[in-house]
């Protein structure tokens, strides 16, 4: 999705989240409303979740189960990816049907950062990372930019700029590493060589361009000697390289979401929230082509929504995450032949206009207790 890396900012820049958000338990029966205005027939419809297996997305699937009448159907993957193979048995399930998508980021309300989560099933209700996926997805490029932000040193002179860069920097042998855009930053000769001014035992100086140098004095005061270039390593100048060749099983369709994306994700405020919002986008994006193609679903009653959870930790008091839903898209698909996609702002307007009032839901107590009460049934086993 994010092959032009130009738009990237402008891609995630769309994904908006102040007051776009439900709680879950308002988003859930809006959701039902709309299917049923949409033509769907109450009691025959298959929903289904692509959600991560995290214990945090638990209570989402109890919403999901109370107001549509059935536990639904699993699509969802480690880290917020789609099984695109489990169409044809989802559809094989229900008349109509439905898919709620969503990669999730823990936040914690007490010190207002998001990507944390506190897992009160744990001896001393510890916090840790959520998504755990996408944490360990994104460790090794985040030290990658911590790396270069310490060992590329900005020299800001009254008329020039001199950049000093470690030899990794300068080669292209590394399988997998953290790259330059050098031709934005170091000045190159007519035949397009890069001359250094000067050489140390693991690092070349060389004289920065006039842009670079001009971007640099919104950083750094001249006179003020070498200094690592810290925060003012921006997206516009590394990119990475990294072969997925070897994702054979999909289990590294998370890392290809994001990969294109990665730069403006290692250099934001919040990284964790950052790769969930482009993994949802990403995923929303294949997930829709395989779902649109999907002959199991062709002639069918089919809405696929597409969001992010955002998992408040709870207090030892609370049973479950306080979860809000933060929609992005969806691509509604009727019988009739009817076929469209709801973009972020239309599909947040479409939600709020549903009533929150589902008569139909399912009451989880007394359906349990009629289970209970049933009386037994013997099996008769073959011999």
């Amino acid at each position: 999705m994010y092959n032009v890396r130009d738009n990237v900012q402008a891609s995630l820049g769309h994904f908006r989240m102040e007051n776009y958000w439900f709680r879950y338990s308002n988003f859930v029966p809006r959701l039902f409303n709309w299917c049923i205005e949409l033509g769907f027939e109450p009691g025959k419809i298959m929903p289904s979740r692509a959600f991560c297996s995290d214990e945090s997305q638990g209570y989402p699937v109890i919403l999901l189960a109370k107001h549509f009448g059935i536990f639904p159907f699993n699509h969802g993957q480690v880290g917020g990816i789609m099984a695109c193979d489990r169409h044809g048995p989802h559809a094989h399930h229900g008349k109509d049907l439905v898919i709620v998508h969503s990669s999730h980021v823990g936040y914690d309300p007490e010190t207002m950062t998001f990507g944390s989560y506190r897992r009160i099933q744990t001896a001393n209700h510890r916090c840790s990372s959520n998504c755990g996926k996408i944490h360990a997805t994104l460790e090794w490029y985040l030290r990658e930019y911590e790396f270069a932000s310490q060992n590329i040193f900005v020299d800001m002179r009254a008329d020039h700029c001199r950049l000093t860069l470690d030899n990794q920097y300068l080669s292209r042998s590394r399988e997998r590493s953290l790259v330059l855009h050098l031709e934005k930053m170091v000045e190159h000769q007519h035949d397009g060589e890069m001359l250094p001014i000067a050489m140390q035992s693991t690092s070349r100086t060389f004289m920065a361009t006039t842009t670079f140098f001009q971007h640099m004095r919104w950083f750094f005061n001249a006179g003020s000697g070498k200094q690592p270039i810290g925060d003012a390593l921006l997206p516009e100048y590394f990119t990475y390289h990294t072969s997925l060749r070897e994702d054979t099983d999909g289990s590294r369709q998370l890392e290809q979401n994001l990969i294109g994306a990665m730069p403006w994700i290692v250099t934001s405020s919040e990284p964790m929230l950052t790769a969930a919002q482009a993994n949802t986008q990403a995923e929303f994006d294949r997930a829709y082509r395989s779902i649109s193609q999907d002959k199991a679903y062709r002639g069918r009653n089919l809405l696929y929504i597409a969001g992010l959870h955002v998992d408040i930790s709870p207090s030892p008091e609370q049973a479950f995450v306080l979860t809000k839903f933060i929609p992005w898209a969806a691509f509604v698909q009727l019988k009739n032949g009817e076929r469209y996609v709801l973009e972020q702002e239309a599909l947040f307007a479409r939600l709020q206009a549903c009533n929150t009032d589902n008569p139909q839901q399912l009451g989880l107590d007394a359906a349990i207790q009629m289970m209970e009460d049933e009386e037994e049934i013997h099996l008769h086993l073959p011999y």
